[in-house]
């Protein structure tokens, strides 16, 4: 009994810090999505603002269209550009301690002022971007302010009339792909450089010697022993795209296509005042980044190799 009051008596610090700031927190919200929560008198309505959410027409799947868009595009390029790039600045070049330093800098900025910057630099009139492609004799775009979908564009371009069920994702939400490719690709290549560095390099004397090619060493070594490092780099990415926020909000305002479900928590929040909707909202999105994390771990269960 002396050492279990003993080791207890050492946990509760941690213990009561998590109960105030995680539990009670988790909680309360839960509370809160049981009622009509204004400034006002609050009404209880059980699962009302649930079942509000959920009922087709609601802004909740459209919303949530949107997000399940922008995880779709965004995390493939950061996945696959993030692991060419380790695997490059992995082999024996010169300066490539350099490369990695510049190519983490982007995680470590702030995330608002980046966003910021890339907004101005999509901006069509003065921006950046535009002003290279009139350099080089093209159309300029709309960017952030274009609500159009990418594959409507391009056949607008060709002079084909598209289906509105093949417009595709609008240009706004293409553009804020690119910028988030371009801040957390660094951070997904510098956990893939850790993942390289844990595979034996007696493995790939012994397959050169045997004589394998680059490609047979990347496929049948690099791949299968990277699979732990891949599954936990897709795992968090895609944690972390369902539930963005910041340079969504910053560069967009959740306008042209670009509402996820964290915008639309927002704007019922603190727009239209609606917290026992709000809180809501956010419960069914943490179930919904619940559920994929599930199924991502049952998908990679036997594929990854240990």
């Amino acid at each position: 009994m002396r050492e279990h009051a003993f080791a207890y008596a050492l946990l509760a610090p941690a213990l009561l810090l998590f109960l105030a700031f995680t539990v009670f927190p988790i909680g309360f919200g839960f509370y809160i999505s049981l009622h009509n929560w204004r400034l006002g008198p609050r009404e209880f309505l059980g699962l009302g603002n649930y079942l509000r959410a959920l009922t087709p027409g609601s802004e909740f799947w459209p919303s949530l269209g949107a997000t399940l868009t922008y995880s779709l595009l965004a995390v493939p390029f950061q996945i696959s550009i993030a692991l060419t790039l380790a695997y490059l600045l992995f082999q024996k070049i010169r300066g490539k301690s350099l490369f990695r330093v510049v190519m983490f800098l982007p995680w470590v900025t702030s995330t608002v002022a980046t966003a910021a910057v890339w907004a101005r630099l999509y901006s069509p009139d003065i921006g950046l971007i535009n002003s290279v492609l009139r350099g080089l004799e093209l159309r300029p775009l709309r960017w952030l302010l274009e609500d159009k979908g990418v594959f409507t564009l391009i056949a607008n371009g060709l002079g084909v009339t598209l289906p509105d069920w093949l417009r595709g994702p609008s240009l706004a939400m293409v553009a804020v792909v690119i910028y988030t490719t371009w801040v957390f690709v660094g951070y997904n290549m510098t956990l893939f450089l850790a993942g390289l560095g844990n595979i034996p390099g007696e493995m790939y004397e012994a397959a050169k010697i045997d004589g394998a090619n680059g490609w047979q060493l990347f496929r049948h070594i690099t791949w299968p022993l990277l699979s732990p490092t891949t599954f936990f780099v897709v795992l968090i990415t895609v944690i972390g795209t369902l539930k963005a926020f910041n340079h969504i909000w910053v560069m967009t305002q959740g306008d042209n296509g670009t509402q996820t479900a964290s915008i639309l928590i927002y704007r019922q929040f603190y727009e239209f005042q609606r917290a026992g909707y709000a809180s809501a909202l956010a419960f069914l999105l943490s179930a919904v980044i619940l559920l994929v994390t599930i199924l991502q771990n049952r998908a990679a269960a036997e594929r990854v190799n240990y």
